[in-house]
């Protein structure tokens, strides 16, 4: 990467932030209580 692309980091869309905060869920119970917070408008404002 250059210096600049390190910089400047394209912005995350509020797709690809609700997948990678799913992704991280570390059980079942997790991820449902994370796709809860999701379809409450976690990432609204993205």
């Amino acid at each position: 990467m250059s210096f600049l692309a390190k910089l400047f980091p394209r912005p995350v869309s509020r797709a690809e932030a609700e997948l990678a905060y799913l992704r991280a869920s570390a059980n079942l119970y997790d991820l449902e209580m994370r796709e809860r917070e999701i379809a409450r408008g976690k990432f609204a404002a993205y």
